[in-house]
């Protein structure tokens, strides 16, 4: 099924604005590339973020020019091994516990005060991904281990691990409070149900490893994007893909539904290491944008809460931010290092940036671009 493309704008365009460096807040303090930056659900102003420094880092922003107070440290030493890097991060829904990820194994659970809650270690290799499900009462983590373990985040307990994967697990999603799926570098997609140790569903279309998988919000479908430079389009009452979406000329790294503003088509975003991003009819498989702007691979997509923003962060050390309806560029910056990691906050008027140089950048005021 070969996508149609509507439009492809060939040549790198030019942004309705650069960003004024005096717009951008730099976070200064981790000793190491900082991989991962996630707004709190909840408190706008209230970011994480986590590094290759065995540290975790809560950065409380000012709404104006006043000066960023002294962020919250959270120590993730003594760890298991020498590889010191925080790998992944998630609030819980009700912004008021954050879980991290390491390459030692071990996750962990902290309280906005910087408490440390629980260690919980059950892995014997990197956690990839690590999620809390809607309820705030379970978190799964995804490893290189091959396995993934579901917690209890009242105790801190595992309550089931899934050794159903061959190879490592690159990343893993929920669809509701009970129900995940996961993917691997075995080429193959599980979905679980809590309580079950028998697997849903297990989907095999894939001809190499699965990079991300991410559930639509109605929690209907789920898409996958793989190495073999296809996205996937998947049902639960179906063994084949509903969709199989083509385009991209190399691996495809990430994937975001955009969030449902209303009842119109399901939009997919993918990034890929071809450079670009691009905009899909998921269900049609329709290419709606081609979005070109970066010279390497696109690391991060994150749409703003209304669904009118994109914004991509890539290697090149460019953040750029689309109209994601029109794919036109609305605004460029210039990073200091690779981005590993963009995020829009919950009302969209902030949106992070995480570097290879040790830095997470925060655009101040995104609301002039609606």
């Amino acid at each position: 099924m070969e996508a149609a493309t509507k439009t492809d704008a060939a040549a790198t365009v030019k942004a309705k604005r650069v960003v004024d460096p005096s717009d951008v807040l730099i976070l200064k303090g981790h000793q190491s590339e900082v991989f991962s930056c996630s707004w709190n659900p909840v408190e706008p102003l209230l970011l994480a973020s986590g590094s290759g420094d065995a540290t975790a880092r809560l950065w409380r922003v000012p709404e104006g020019n006043e000066a960023v107070p002294s962020p919250m440290v959270l120590s993730h030493l003594p760890n298991l091994n020498e590889n010191k890097d925080v790998t992944t991060l998630d609030w819980n829904p009700s912004g008021t516990l954050l879980a991290t990820g390491s390459y030692d194994g071990q996750a962990r659970i902290w309280t906005l005060k910087g408490e440390l809650r629980f260690i919980m270690a059950q892995h014997r290799g990197p956690i990839f991904s690590l999620k809390w499900n809607k309820g705030g009462d379970l978190i799964l983590s995804g490893s290189a281990d091959n396995t993934t373990c579901v917690w209890n985040t009242e105790t801190g307990e595992m309550k089931q691990q899934y050794n159903l994967h061959s190879l490592a697990i690159l990343d893993v999603d929920w669809m509701d409070n009970e129900t995940f799926a996961s993917c691997s570098s075995d080429r193959t997609i599980y979905v679980c149900r809590v309580g079950s140790k028998t697997p849903l569903k297990k989907w095999a279309g894939h001809e190499d490893e699965v990079n991300a998988v991410r559930w639509d919000p109605t929690g209907q479908y789920l898409a996958s994007c793989s190495d073999d430079m296809t996205t996937k389009i998947w049902s639960l009452s179906s063994d084949q893909p509903l969709q199989e979406i083509r385009g991209h000329q190399l691996q495809i790294y990430t994937l975001q539904w955009a969030p449902k503003t209303d009842n119109g088509p399901r939009i997919l975003a993918t990034a890929s290491f071809d450079a670009t991003v691009r905009l899909w009819d998921a269900l049609s498989g329709q290419c709606l944008h081609v979005l070109r702007n970066h010279s390497e691979a696109v690391y991060s997509i994150s749409f703003s809460p209304d669904a009118r923003l994109l914004a991509t962060g890539s290697f090149d050390e460019v953040l750029n931010v689309w109209n994601a309806k029109d794919g036109t560029l609305q605004e460029t910056f210039k990073a200091n290092g690779g981005i590993f990691e963009v995020h829009f906050n919950k009302n969209g008027d902030k949106l992070a940036a995480c570097t290879s140089h040790k830095q997470v950048r925060v655009t101040m005021d995104m609301n002039f671009l609606r």
